[in-house]
């Protein structure tokens, strides 16, 4: 029973983790502000990452301040990156908080303690592995990439200048990959940002 509990706790960690690295990516994208031409280059061709349409009970007559957010110009063209970074680390950073404050709390197990520890010590881990695979893929002469890792996948985002990755870009990329992580090819998604 006590081993269950401890998994349970685990779980519930990372779901609080998940919920609070989402509510910081929504602060922060509430607080930018985007440039005034970014509904105008959000009519072209560019895809969006994310759009969304804020939502409310009323008609936002009785609040003057509750104006519509214009989120268009938030993760367009080349922005992908450095906001799908941003929300990268900020994740990471909200679940090592969470795990640190679950290893300094009074009275801890010594397994919760040693559990705290692993994940931390992943955490940094994939962090190191993740901004290897982007030197090196950008080594290769491509303009820019991402890497999501976890602990039996990766993902690479690369910016390609056709918008396609060709056979043997793949295979570049992936070498570089799998060298890195050690993950067979069949865990491994490389994908073209267009």
């Amino acid at each position: 029973m006590r081993g269950n509990w401890k998994r349970y706790t685990v779980v519930v960690t990372m779901l609080v983790l998940v919920c609070a690295a989402a509510a910081l990516n929504w602060q922060a994208t509430q607080s930018a502000a985007p440039p005034e031409d970014a509904a105008q280059s959000a009519q072209t061709d560019e895809k969006l990452l994310g759009a969304a349409a804020l939502v409310s009970g009323g008609d936002g007559a009785a609040d003057p301040a509750a104006a519509p957010v214009d989120e268009t110009g938030v993760y367009t063209g080349s922005d992908y990156f450095a906001s799908a970074r941003l929300t990268r680390q900020q994740a990471r950073d909200a679940a090592v908080a969470l795990l640190q404050q679950a290893a300094d709390e009074d009275g801890a197990a010594q397994a919760a303690l040693d559990n705290a520890a692993a994940g931390i010590q992943a955490m940094a881990q994939y962090t190191m592995a993740e901004a290897q695979i982007e030197n090196l893929v950008a080594a290769k002469g491509y303009a820019d990439c991402v890497a999501f890792m976890s602990e039996d996948s990766l993902s690479v985002v690369v910016s390609a200048p056709e918008g396609t990755l060709s056979g043997e870009d793949v295979a570049k990329i992936t070498d570089i990959a799998v060298a890195e992580t050690g993950y067979p090819v069949d865990s491994i998604k490389i994908m073209a940002a267009n």
